[in-house]
């Protein structure tokens, strides 16, 4: 059997990103202002678990981290259905 090669064996496959540089850049920054949200929530613990710290409703935990989260969310989200050009 004779072996037929085509142009497409012989050409070799160029590595294409589901992305471009920018969707994947705005990925990056809406994963960092996740991350600032979930830091942001952390703390308030207290060491002796017999003592209530009522720093755990502060306005930081209740309002500002979670609403952190959700912009951090929705930046992600239109990095993905950002249209490349």
């Amino acid at each position: 059997m004779k072996n037929i090669s085509t142009n497409e064996e012989q050409q070799p496959q160029k590595q294409e990103f589901l992305f471009d540089g920018i969707n994947y850049k705005i990925l990056l920054i809406g994963i960092g202002v996740i991350a600032l949200g979930f830091i942001l929530m952390s703390g308030g613990g207290s060491d002796n678990p017999n003592v209530f710290n009522e720093d755990v409703f502060s306005f930081r935990r209740i309002r500002l981290a979670p609403t952190t989260v959700l912009i951090g969310f929705g930046i992600t989200i239109y990095s993905i259905f950002k249209k490349s050009k």
